[in-house]
């Protein structure tokens, strides 16, 4: 327990100063400008303080900025994809941080349900509030104390002032400490603050003492001027009256979030309101004290960062006042009470908000809504068009797995894309494990994907799943027949507009979890293993009973199921062939050096034996290579150990041409086959791991399919079927009940035909 309050008192000493004078923090502001930045160039430097990482979407190869993976929580809040409209986002902050003709903006983010948007706010909180805990992210504001002065009643948020250090009062909408200074000794000092920094990196100071700091101000000016007092702005902002003081950013302090269940008059939901019982206790001289006013409302919070208007569709009538905030960066407290604002503004909304918007349109020059709609950059959010990110997201939603994936290695995100999720969950019996088997959450993310594409957008050769896996990785196919993301032209504005949302496939992959299946074993408990088949089942399935959808798109989503269905399939055949021939086919070193015997068989050159001495290819071992690990030619094919004109035409045509093209013109002086990427290459890349069902029969001449569901004992196909079995659970990440539903599915599919 120690230990554990020890780390508290050790993270609340780090996120903060010692108060501090006025000149002490702009000597600071000189030593860190950051310390004096405005809302937007702040805001801008959060984000930019986590960096940027690569990622390919939509087939496009990015740089994210990572603070939207919200890394301070281990990714909770991660904005999953996204990553052009992010980036728009932070193109338009810079501008409008920048002052370059931006400045009246307001920042939108629109999408359908479930599209991250939300989870952008919590990112913006959250990453805002770490930052602001950094020494380098400080922030600052004012605090007063003038209970000293005399005849004063204190400066009091009501309540009976006492001494000592409860006679502070903090601005309560964070007031910058150089709002302050007199006017034109602000633009004196921001003119030496920005002498050495560009002028996309210029601070600003606009905005003036807002009304409660400015109550205190006028106080001790009067006072010290009836006083005869020479040096007035230093007695008033004496550290004895005044003190700069950092605060962690967070909702209601830096950061106004309006939710869409706020209530209250447009001056209450936007600045906040007058408490009558307080009016009557304070000496308000014939007008309404500011130290009266609550200053709770959003624009109060966030005055300082950021202004969030949650579901704005919910605010609409908001929207048309919040035009002079941009502008005039200044809002009413009352009549002859204005407070300047120094906040950025975010509206995230639905699509419906548009709908209100342009409601109208029909009125052309007329419109009402027309200076709003100018004022709005609109960032439209969809719906995720990566497999690999809709399987994150998915496994996030199913386990609470946070972890943001980061790398760009296709074979390593498709094999995590692959990986069986175990999810515990209770029933009558208590609490019971059901496993989601390798490839079901993929057969789940794939299809969601697919079902946003846009089916007319692409080329008659191209899948709707391929497209799908063009945009996950940047190229479609292998070896000789991959493409890359730039062959193609897109025009992308359908992609990730609909489709079947995520909310839909959790709550589908959720009801599986809580249900037995239909089947039975022996054995294994396969009716508590959700495959590919039931998750693809089921989600066709609830597509007559989902609301959301009109008949026209259950129409065409299920249309869509087959080539889902049929890249599953071929996803787990590999899976099982691989495990039927784990023990044939040849290793990586078997296959360069036959590589390398080709090569020089077919440039007269030589090879590198084990002794480092140089010597002609080797006849034979590329025959017993040909005829026995490849199973392509026999005795026939040879005139002793030469190759025929069926083997020659092999060697020249397709081992050389595939190799010749994929590194060739990469090649040293000397050629060596390590430098080829064997597994790009498809005839080299089967042989590495024999994979399809001729290998089979040639390797395993008794098996029979047919008998797999259950092969008589002592047979060939029982043996091959252990050894399945145990390599896929061994290897594959299956467990034996999910391997044995999985073998059964593949080898079924090919018993039909065999011969």
């Amino acid at each position: 327990m120690t230990d554990y309050v020890a780390r508290a008192d050790r993270t609340l000493r780090d996120a903060y100063d010692e108060p501090m004078s006025l000149s002490e923090y702009v000597d600071r502001a000189f030593e860190e400008p950051l310390a004096a930045a405005h809302a937007s160039r702040y805001l801008l430097a959060a984000i930019e303080s986590e960096g940027t990482r690569e990622v390919v979407e939509h087939g496009e190869e990015l740089d994210r900025y990572r603070f939207f993976d919200d890394p301070h929580n281990d990714g909770e809040h991660a904005v999953l994809g996204n990553t052009a409209t992010l980036n728009a986002f932070v193109d338009d902050l810079r501008a409008i941080a920048a002052g370059r003709g931006k400045a009246e903006t307001i920042l939108w983010f629109a999408g359908p349900t479930a599209t991250g948007k939300s989870e952008l706010k919590r990112c913006l909180v959250n990453g805002l509030r770490e930052f602001s805990k950094t020494p380098e992210g400080r922030r600052y504001t004012v605090e007063w104390n003038i209970s000293d002065a005399e005849a004063s009643p204190g400066l009091t948020y009501g309540e009976e002032p006492v001494d000592r250090e409860e006679d502070w009062y903090e601005s309560p909408v964070q007031a910058a400490p150089l709002s302050v200074f007199p006017q034109d000794v602000r633009k004196e000092l921001l003119a030496d603050l920005n002498e050495h920094r560009g002028e996309t990196d210029e601070l600003r100071a606009d905005a003036d003492l807002p009304p409660f700091s400015r109550e205190a101000y006028d106080y001790l000016e009067e006072k010290y001027r009836r006083e005869g007092v020479e040096d007035l702005f230093a007695a008033v902002t004496d550290p004895s009256h005044l003190r700069v003081k950092n605060y962690v950013v967070d909702r209601g302090q830096g950061v106004g979030v309006l939710h869409s269940e706020d209530a209250g008059s447009p001056k209450e939901r936007l600045v906040g309101s007058w408490v009558a019982g307080l009016l009557g206790k304070l000496d308000s001289k014939g007008r309404k004290n500011p130290q009266a006013f609550s200053y709770d409302g959003v624009l109060s919070q966030g005055n300082g960062c950021l202004t969030v208007v949650e579901d704005a569709s919910q605010h609409a009538d908001l929207l048309q006042k919040l035009l002079n905030v941009p502008d005039e960066r200044r809002v009413k407290l009352d009549k002859g009470i204005g407070m300047d604002l120094d906040t950025q503004l975010v509206v995230i909304s639905n699509l419906d908000l548009e709908a209100q918007l342009n409601k109208h349109d029909d009125r052309q020059g007329f419109d009402p809504l027309k200076a709003l709609k100018r004022r709005l950059s609109k960032h439209e959010f969809g719906y995720l068009t990566s497999v690999s990110l809709e399987t994150q997201l998915l496994r996030r939603e199913l386990t609470g797995d946070s972890a943001v994936w980061t790398t760009t290695d296709p074979d390593v995100l498709a094999e995590r894309v692959r990986e069986p999720v175990t999810v515990s969950v209770r029933d009558e019996d208590g609490p019971t494990d059901r496993e989601l088997a390798p490839h079901a959450i993929e057969a789940a993310a794939t299809y969601s994907v697919v079902t946003r594409l846009d089916a007319e957008d692409r080329p008659e050769d191209l899948t709707l799943v391929e497209k799908a896996l063009l945009f996950d990785q940047g190229f479609v196919g292998r070896g000789e027949d991959r493409r890359e993301a730039d062959e193609f032209d897109f025009d992308g504005d359908d992609d990730g507009g609909n489709g079947i949302p995520v909310t839909y496939t959790r709550d589908v992959l959720a009801d599986l979890l809580h249900a037995d299946a239909d089947r039975s074993h022996p054995e294994l408990a396969v009716e508590r293993v959700v495959t590919p088949d039931d998750v693809l089942d089921e989600l066709v399935a609830g597509l007559a009973d989902a609301p959301v959808f009109s008949e026209a798109e259950r129409g065409e989503f299920e249309q869509r199921l087959r080539t889902v269905a049929a890249h599953i399939h071929d996803r787990q055949e590999t899976d099982v062939l691989e495990a039927i021939l784990s023990e044939e086919g040849a290793s990586e070193g078997e296959v360069e050096e036959y590589v390398d015997h080709v090569h020089a068989w077919a440039t007269d050159d030589t090879v590198e034996n084990a002794r480092g001495e140089r010597e002609d290819p080797d006849a034979l071992a590329m025959k017993v290579f040909e005829t026995e690990t490849l199973g392509r030619f026999d005795d026939g094919d040879y005139l002793g150990n030469d190759p025929g004109e069926a083997v020659r035409e092999f060697r020249e045509d397709t081992v050389m041409t595939a190799v010749t093209r994929h590194a060739w013109e990469h090649r040293d002086d000397e050629f060596h086959a390590h430098d080829v990427d064997l597994s790009t290459v498809p005839v080299l890349r089967d042989v590495l791991a024999g994979n399809d069902w001729d290998d089979v029969r040639r390797v395993h001449p008794d098996f029979d399919p047919a008998q797999w569901p259950d092969p008589p004992e002592g047979t060939e196909t029982a043996a091959v079927k252990d050894r399945t079995i145990e390599y896929l659970v061994a290897e594959r990440d299956y467990s034996p009940a999910s391997a044995e539903l999985a073998s059964r599915a593949v080898v079924a599919e090919v018993a039909d035909g065999w011969d």
